[in-house]
């Protein structure tokens, strides 16, 4: 579908997005939030270029990114991951605390938080940027499965997704969840919190992949990421997204209810 016709005529904008281990942590088809934001761009007349940052990168190619994103993945893989993202946290943080545009999903959301405790009782040390923590289930426990919908604040508008974690999140005493939970199980099935959104960034379980089912967060980090940049108030042109909508409800019908 070309939605070219209701791009931004005569801009020379530039995003540069950062994929954080692609090689290892996208195990939910988070390459779709990727191609989302690239079309959505495209879609504007807006140019993006998209940095590929596997396990080894040099930190200093972070300050080459605009907007950051990563996925999650099985136990093995994110063990292979945890050290090497340990080296980044100080400039990690520095971006987001400076308001860099980021969405860090299920294994990152947990890896991002002060510390993930394992079933058996082991305590893995996180990047300490969101004021999260995090308790594995054992493995006789129930995952928490299936989709989901969830009113957000901050967009105005329900967000819809599909979650699969043993993981249980917990948000601290002053964090603000990324939406409160309407059907399904968000952070950990007990207080109806989801995600977590921390300056311009944001933490969820939300995958398969999140932002082609939600344009409008596709949207604000694109805006955010601009604003920043530019140092100037942007205001994204509209597109269509009949097709996006008719997929959402979709998803609502299916989980009984309205959007």
């Amino acid at each position: 579908m070309n939605k070219s016709n209701n791009a931004l005529n005569a801009t020379r904008y530039a995003l540069t997005i950062g994929w954080l281990y692609p090689e290892l942590m996208n195990i939910y088809g988070d390459r779709g939030n990727i191609i989302t934001l690239q079309k959505r761009c495209e879609w504007r007349n807006i140019k993006t270029d998209v940095l590929m940052l596997n396990v080894g990168f040099e930190k200093n190619q972070l300050s080459k990114c605009d907007l950051l994103l990563m996925g999650g993945a099985q136990d093995k893989q994110q063990e292979a991951v945890s050290a090497d993202l340990l080296k980044k946290r100080i400039t990690l943080k520095k971006l987001i605390e400076n308001g860099i545009s980021g969405l860090f999903i299920c294994g990152a959301y947990q890896f991002f938080g002060k510390f993930y405790e394992e079933s058996n009782g082991n305590v893995i040390n996180g990047l300490k940027i969101f004021d999260i923590y995090t308790k594995n289930q054992s493995e006789s426990k129930k995952r928490l499965i299936g989709n989901v919908s969830l009113k957000c604040s901050t967009l105005g508008t329900q967000l819809l997704g599909f979650e699969n974690h043993g993981g249980k999140t917990y948000l601290g005493k002053t964090a603000k969840p990324l939406g409160n939970v309407i059907k399904g199980y968000g952070n950990n099935g007990d207080d109806k919190t989801e995600g977590i959104v921390y300056k311009n960034s944001f933490g969820t379980y939300l995958h398969g992949p999140i932002l082609p089912k939600n344009p409008i967060l596709a949207d604000y980090l694109i805006e955010k990421a601009l604003e920043k940049k530019y140092k100037k108030k942007i205001s994204l042109k509209k597109l269509d997204d009949s097709l996006e909508n008719s997929a959402r409800l979709a998803i609502a019908k299916r989980l009984s209810v309205e959007i």
